[in-house]
């Protein structure tokens, strides 16, 4: 989600007459966004927001703007009063703030057709930035946007606000300006992207986006996350099963593999009841990949209750797992009643044993891919090689001296690892 809303900043900072730089020291206007899902992201944007100050020190006409959840849908004026260099602060997905002061400082009287673009652009029309012209393949947007189904370890109900989806129309027309720019591939972003049109008019829903975008003429690919257990339906996924286009791929967190723990979460399933989707997932989508998200160490979690999640993990056999160590988020209802009662010498233990236990897992998976010929969207070249992904989101690299950006090409794999393959065009 922040990578689409830096993107769109981008743009219509462009438009206003402003260009990329890597140099810090050499910027005008520096844009921090900031996530603070875990302490470990609030902990990096602090970090960075403090090595700026000597930046704004020897050049006060610097514009320092901080963005995202680590201000919030409410604001924080604790925040902003600990770095007084910080000159404007903007909610997430909302930069109208600091294009607003930048109006208002640069005192340009920019002609209306002018302002028009820029409002556009932050409003939804979708304008690559100059560095991924021709450049960018893949690309985010956002469908849903804040949450309210309110975890108990969550903070993103209480900083990006209530769950509201975007209308039907703007996110068709995104879609259609993105592949007219080139963009081959699209993810639909939600925090419960399942959700997606609950809150709309009329019978606005996921599958029928997902059946609309399919006919973009020149979109390859369709991704959409991340998906909610509870809101997953049998129509969703019979669309990802029929259209070509939606990639097989189902990001689908458990969290937890333990019903007690679920039940603290607030999560509103049982590991049964995911068993069981999983089990469908597979029946009615043979061959898609599966991710999930696990958190460990959540508060009261005995050593009993968290082999019932290595067990689930080492059952269900999950392509992806996205591991996290349980850290309260203040505001959250965890962090209000529930005790962080768990060592941290014995998250990171339990942290390791699941990672070992993915790795295991994800090299028994990729290896069945050995010598198989596999589809792959090249997205750019890295260090000599092509790197894309195939439908179920595998990442492959490929040596080769044709220009294959953009490309959806075979490729025979010839090597496969835990966490990537490595394949030769056919």
């Amino acid at each position: 989600m922040n990578v689409a809303d830096s993107r769109r900043l981008a743009s219509a900072l462009e438009m206003m007459g402003f260009e990329p730089t890597i140099k810090p020291k050499d910027a005008d206007v520096i844009i921090l966004n900031t996530c603070v899902v875990r302490q470990s992201a609030e902990n990096k944007a602090i970090g960075r927001l403090s090595s700026l100050r000597p930046l704004k020190d020897k050049n006060p006409d610097l514009v320092i703007s901080l963005m995202g959840c680590l201000i919030g849908v409410r604001g924080n004026q604790k925040i902003l009063d600990r770095f007084p260099w910080v000159d404007v602060a903007s909610p997430p997905s909302d930069p109208t703030p600091l294009i607003n002061f930048l109006n208002q400082r640069s005192g340009k009287d920019r002609s209306q057709a002018k302002q028009d673009k820029i409002n556009a652009i932050l409003d939804g029309d979708f304008v690559l930035p100059q560095k991924d012209q021709n450049q960018l393949v893949s690309a985010f947007i956002p469908i849903v946007y804040g949450c309210s189904h309110a975890c108990t370890y969550c903070i993103i109900p209480s900083k990006r606000g209530i769950e509201h989806s975007r209308p039907y129309d703007e996110i068709i027309t995104e879609a259609q300006s993105m592949v007219g720019q080139g963009i081959r591939e699209i993810t639909l972003l939600g925090q419960i992207v399942d959700r997606y049109g609950l809150d709309l008019p009329g019978n606005i829903n996921l599958a029928g986006l997902l059946h609309d975008l399919h006919q973009i003429k020149d979109l390859k690919r369709i991704r959409f996350l991340t998906s909610h257990p509870n809101w997953m339906t049998d129509d969703l996924l019979q669309t990802v099963a029929d259209l070509p286009k939606v990639c097989p791929h189902i990001e689908v967190p458990i969290q937890a593999g333990d019903d007690d723990i679920l039940a603290a979460m607030k999560r509103g399933y049982t590991s049964a009841e995911y068993r069981d989707l999983v089990g469908k997932i597979r029946k009615m989508i043979p061959g898609a990949s599966i991710a999930t998200d696990i958190i460990v160490g959540f508060p009261g979690e005995t050593q009993e209750q968290f082999m019932n999640t290595y067990q689930l993990l080492d059952d269900l056999r999950m392509d992806v797992a996205h591991l996290a160590r349980y850290s309260p988020r203040t505001g959250t209802y965890a962090e209000r009643k529930l005790e962080d009662d768990v060592p941290e010498a014995e998250k990171m233990h339990r942290f390791r044993m699941l990672e070992s236990l993915q790795e295991e897992i994800s090299t028994e998976i990729n290896a069945k891919l050995m010598n198989q010929v596999v589809s792959v969207l090249f997205e750019e070249k890295s260090r000599g090689r092509w790197r894309g992904r195939t439908p179920t989101n595998k990442l492959v690299f490929v040596e080769s001296d044709e220009n294959l950006l953009g490309q959806e090409r075979n490729v025979l794999i010839e090597w496969t690892g835990p966490w990537s393959l490595i394949g030769a065009l056919q």
